[in-house]
């Protein structure tokens, strides 16, 4: 089975920052999907302290998401592009089965937009990235994430670059869980 995105959440880097309490969050703990749900046939699984995600036999979206809801927060991760599979972190987003209302942090190769803002099964882009921000996604090494999400401003940096910089009065309405995704096709 090809593996499209390997998300890593290790201790130093798996944190979520409730708005107000000043306080990091473990969101995995290295160890299994306690706290965590699985939309979808696709694998999501943890090797090694890795959380892990495969293509499964209908090769559909697949989702893992927060049991609980977050508004404010700030997150950072860590994740491996290891194909050329389109992937992303979701926030204030719910669930239907596979069908995810709310918005993507795009995860994708170079020239796809990866810190870039979609708003799924809704307007779409919010926010692409610039060509000259295009490399600083490193294909096949680990790249660190960071999104802060306040009301209805969303920044996304990538590698401590800023990607994203948007302020959006629907986000600002929006409630729902954070999210991992896989795209569609492996």
């Amino acid at each position: 089975m090809k593996k499209c995105i390997t998300f890593v959440f290790t201790a130093l880097m798996a944190f979520l920052l409730i708005s107000c309490s000043g306080k990091w969050e473990d969101l995995f703990n290295g160890k299994d999907l306690t706290g965590w749900i699985i939309h979808g046939t696709e694998k999501w699984y943890v090797e090694d302290g890795l959380l892990i995600c495969e293509s499964g036999p209908d090769k559909e979206y697949g989702y893992l998401s927060t049991e609980k809801f977050y508004d404010d927060f700030e997150m950072e991760a860590e994740f491996l592009q290891e194909a050329d599979g389109n992937s992303g972190i979701f926030f204030r987003s719910t669930f239907d089965g596979t069908k995810v209302s709310g918005w993507q942090v795009e995860v994708a190769p170079p020239y796809h937009d990866t810190g870039g803002i979609y708003e799924s099964y809704g307007r779409g882009w919010l926010a692409q990235i610039p060509d000259e921000k295009e490399e600083i996604l490193q294909m096949g090494e680990w790249n660190k994430m960071r999104i802060r999400v306040v009301g209805g401003h969303v920044t996304t940096w990538l590698n401590g670059h800023e990607m994203v910089d948007l302020e959006d009065e629907k986000i600002a309405e929006g409630k729902g869980a954070i999210a991992l995704q896989i795209h569609s096709g492996g």
